[in-house]
């Protein structure tokens, strides 16, 4: 290939630096053919193709957010919970990042999910039942005690309440010492799914 493929990317350097809990890259096949670990475009194509697709790693990430994706680092292992009270869960999650799970998927009760306090009327026996309950930033707090929000990533399905809930996360990681800059994860924000 010539042209933008000679140029230094993130992508020749992730390939030489692992990233933690990372797996070496499969160069060959099983039969022992070589493989690349990045395939871009064949001499005939347009070069302006790989102007506008970058490479993988490399702004605009059309390729994917890592220079060899599952080749080289498998996806976040960790297994959807969230149950009764705030300190149930956070035994729970305690419990399954003891066991490998290298990232947290929060599931939150429907009262939570439809934005009710659990003492209210309406939210009478549904507190807890399919999720953790988190009504107020205390109950956040109790959720996240202790857990090392710098080192995990962190899923929340929630929804409607997406933006109340991310905040609460935010504000318990910055009162634990953890800056914004190194928290990692995902909301789901579809207000048409409660």
């Amino acid at each position: 290939m010539a042209g933008p493929s000679r140029r230094k990317s993130s992508s020749a350097k992730a390939v030489k630096t692992p990233a933690r809990s990372e797996a070496r890259a499969a160069d060959r096949t099983l039969s022992g053919l070589p493989v690349d670990l990045v395939v871009g475009p064949t001499a005939g194509e347009v070069r302006r193709s790989l102007d506008a697709l970058g490479f993988p790693g490399d702004p605009p990430f059309t390729r994917g957010i890592r220079p060899t994706m599952y080749r080289g680092r498998l996806w976040t292992m960790r297994e959807y919970a969230g149950f009764g009270t705030a300190e149930e869960a956070n035994r729970r999650f305690r419990y399954l990042l003891e066991q490998g799970n290298e990232g947290l998927s929060v599931a939150f009760d429907l009262p939570t999910q439809m934005g009710y306090d659990s003492d209210a009327p309406i939210a009478r026996g549904e507190v807890g039942r399919v999720g953790v309950a988190i009504s107020s930033l205390e109950d956040m707090r109790v959720l996240l005690r202790g857990l090392p929000l710098d080192r995990v990533s962190t899923s929340m399905t929630i929804n409607a309440t997406a933006p109340i809930l991310l905040a609460m996360y935010v504000a318990v990681a910055e009162e634990n010492g953890v800056p914004r800059r190194a928290l990692r994860g995902t909301v789901q924000n579809d207000i048409l799914k409660e």
